[in-house]
């Protein structure tokens, strides 16, 4: 079997967010010994800016980090189809390429039909900006993987797709597990970037201002963030330290007493059931959570064992005191949280649900549905 994988980059994860799933899905793959090829667009907007802000080391670091993973950089314009899809059995295409070259691709499929064509939907993109995924032309994918079930039921109801599943994300444990011997000796770690201004008043009510007013140690990573963001941060304990590579917060989640998960607005009000990968990874990693209001319509989790709910901004600060003061809670939360991850939601898991949608498809080739 040989899975062929179109996405924004594998080798970045500046500002990008679908890096950290993909390489738990390669990773897996591989591990079980299927071919895996990842292509990834030359000059992708993530690596240049991770290149123009920290150089090449980082790409050396991923390498070592991930020594069995690699993607081909490709030119759009020089692309060729039939050489990069010959044996494919199975592609991937993710829905941060281009409209051409999704379309470029169908088409490739309709003429060579000895693979499955599935498009893969990890966005907030299909309410924020429905004309833009209207125009993508998936007339002949053999289907949709929406990483939630509201974005799966959207491609349905408005005809962008004839059938689709729901793919949640989840976390890669052979990198996100608990990093056993380091001390907790900083109460509160965040990792995120600012957010686009969809969760500017949420990381003040949830995590700035508890911050400041509890005095809590901590440190806060991620990118983009405004003036007005590193100024707040400065009203706080929290240090800010910039970008920090996916694969190294499983240690930096180990000397932190717990996390915070504000999730932006787009999911929280109008695509329930969909936490985004960040919780899945700081579960994983074994690492008390409290999040701010999301509604877990599909069930992924026990709100309350795997995580504290804060529904406000004072919860929020009864539950950071709690988790300070309350280390057999902390331990009780946190292994409660990892044990959910390792029984229902890692790569692993999802590549089962991969393998059995590709197996339906071929058992049973679907009949296309559009006008």
């Amino acid at each position: 079997m040989h899975v062929v994988m179109f996405y924004h980059s594998l080798l970045s994860d500046w500002n990008h967010g679908n890096a950290h799933f993909l390489r738990g899905v390669a990773g897996e793959l591989l591990a079980r010994g299927i071919h895996v090829t990842v292509y990834e667009p030359k000059g992708a907007w993530s690596m240049e800016q991770l290149l123009a802000e920290q150089g090449t080391e980082p790409i050396e670091a991923f390498h070592q980090a991930y020594p069995d993973l690699g993607s081909r950089v490709y030119d759009p314009d020089t692309l060729d189809l039939d050489e990069a899809l010959d044996d494919a059995t199975l592609v991937l295409v993710h829905e941060w390429n281009s409209h051409e070259l999704v379309a470029r691709i169908g088409r490739h499929r309709r003429d060579n039909p000895h693979y499955r064509l599935l498009f893969h939907d990890t966005h907030h993109r299909a309410v924020s900006d429905s004309r833009a995924m209207a125009q993508y032309d998936l007339a002949h994918y053999d289907g949709v993987l929406a990483f939630g079930g509201v974005i799966r039921d959207m491609y349905v109801r408005r005809g962008w797709a004839s059938q689709a599943w729901t793919w949640h994300e989840a976390a890669d444990v052979r990198v996100f597990h608990p990093i056993e011997d380091v001390r907790r000796d900083r109460d509160l770690i965040w990792i995120g970037n600012w957010g686009d201004g969809e969760r500017t008043r949420e990381l003040h009510e949830f995590l700035l201002d508890p911050a400041r007013d509890l005095r809590l140690t901590g440190t806060v990573h991620g990118v983009r963030y405004p003036d007005e963001a590193l100024a707040a941060l400065k009203r706080t304990r929290l240090d800010y330290r910039g970008w920090l590579p996916n694969f190294a917060a499983p240690t930096a989640f180990a000397s932190h007493r717990f996390t915070v998960h504000v999730p932006r607005g787009p999911y929280v009000r109008t695509l329930p059931g969909i936490p985004t990968i960040r919780p899945f990874e700081a579960m994983a990693c074994g690492i008390p959570l409290i999040s701010a209001p999301w509604d877990d319509t599909e069930g992924l989790f026990t709100p309350g064992a795997d995580f504290l709910v804060a529904r406000d901004g004072e919860e929020m600060r009864r539950h950071m005191r709690d988790l300070c003061a309350d280390a057999a809670m902390a331990a009780e939360l946190a292994g409660h949280g990892l044990a959910t991850i390792l029984d229902r939601h890692t790569c692993a898991h999802r590549v089962d649900e991969l393998l059995r949608i590709h197996a339906s498809l071929v058992d049973a080739p679907i009949e296309r549905t559009y006008a």
